[in-house]
């Protein structure tokens, strides 16, 4: 039986992915939203469990700031929109 071989163009996209610039999605502190709302922006729009939701809101209001998830620019700066629509402050830094 043949080995099974991907399109090249799946290796291509693969790849170009994997040299795509990283960026680190910060979740910052603030005085007006709940931890509640927080945890539940988070679960919405992130692939993060409950447990690390949990643990970024906790890690944001005690320290100001807290590392989401890491990914390429243009997810990042999505990430931001949708944070943003929910009230929340979010930034997207170059992960260097």
């Amino acid at each position: 039986m043949p080995a099974q071989t991907r399109p090249d163009t799946e290796v291509q996209v693969e790849q170009s992915s994997r040299l795509l610039p990283r960026y680190r999605v910060v979740l910052h502190n603030d005085d007006v939203n709940t931890f509640e709302h927080v945890i539940i922006s988070i679960l919405k729009l992130t692939p993060l469990s409950r447990d690390e939701a949990i643990q970024r809101t906790i890690e944001a209001d005690q320290t100001g700031a807290a590392l989401l998830l890491v990914t390429h620019q243009e997810r990042a700066e999505l990430y931001v929109e949708q944070f943003a629509s929910r009230g929340l402050t979010v930034t997207a830094e170059p992960d260097e």
